[in-house]
């Protein structure tokens, strides 16, 4: 099977634990305000890759892999599902830690044929990085072009399989930074039980010069880079939630990674 590859990080250190070899994909349907990848948006172009001459390239630096793994990412990695669930079953005859790091945007709970196809690829997949772009169903289709429900409905399954997940969450100045949001977002978060780390992220704008490259016009050209205390202050709004909704169930909040 061909996968079209965006491009390939051999040394990543924040797609997953330890090292990382990181896969990005192309193709992506969200159109996320904050994107710093437009250029991985299309299917088309990229350089077209098999299974085997990714996992060869893997095992050139594989020592520095030893408490780390391949991550696949994109663009929207679930966009190319067959072929990651290829590349992360091969990885797992290796014995290589597989990571997923997605919106879960292409996920339908009422589709039994494509729920079968999740399955699969769950079945070999360590890790998943869940991207959780906004809390509201509406402020979500304004930021991301897309609904919310789908993305919902994956955490809600991942949960219930029992799959091993990081969540992640980009604060926007003005967009998603509201604090009754963040804290709406801890209690959803604490109603999932396989939820072992949290990262909130501040929004930068990195990837103004893509646009520009791409002769596109950059959605937030007047939202300056949150501050990085505002990311702290909101992690702990979130986190606030995430206690509650775990008290109301008369448990512990995870203990996630500082």
């Amino acid at each position: 099977m061909i996968g079209h590859i965006h491009s390939i990080e051999s040394f990543g250190t924040v797609d997953g634990p330890g090292i990382r070899f990181v896969v990005f994909l192309k193709g992506c349907p969200m159109r996320c305000q904050y994107c710093h990848n437009p250029d991985t948006w299309e299917m088309g172009g990229g350089t077209e890759m098999t299974v085997d001459q990714i996992l060869t390239e893997y095992e050139r630096s594989k020592d520095f892999y030893r408490r780390g793994g391949i991550t696949v990412t994109g663009g929207e990695p679930l966009v190319q599902l067959e072929f990651v669930t290829e590349l992360f079953e091969e990885a797992r005859r290796r014995n290589i830690h597989t990571c997923l790091d997605t919106s879960g945007v292409t996920f339908r709970p009422d589709n039994p044929g494509l729920i079968s196809r999740f399955d699969r690829l769950m079945a070999v997949t360590n890790l998943v990085m869940l991207d959780i772009k906004h809390i509201d169903p509406e402020k979500h289709l304004a930021l991301c072009g897309q609904p919310q429900n789908n993305i919902i409905a994956f955490a809600r399954y991942l949960d219930e399989h029992s799959i091993p997940v990081w969540i992640r969450h980009v604060v926007v100045p003005g967009l998603s930074d509201n604090e009754s949001d963040l804290y709406r977002l801890g209690r959803f978060i604490g109603t999932l039980h396989n939820v072992k780390a949290l990262d909130v992220l501040p929004y930068h704008d990195m990837g103004k010069s893509k646009y520009q490259k791409l002769g596109l016009a950059y959605p937030l050209e007047d939202t300056p880079p949150l501050p990085k205390e505002k990311a702290v202050w909101a992690r702990t709004v979130v986190i606030s939630g995430i206690r509650e909704e775990r008290k109301k169930q008369s448990s512990h909040a995870p203990n996630f990674k500082q």
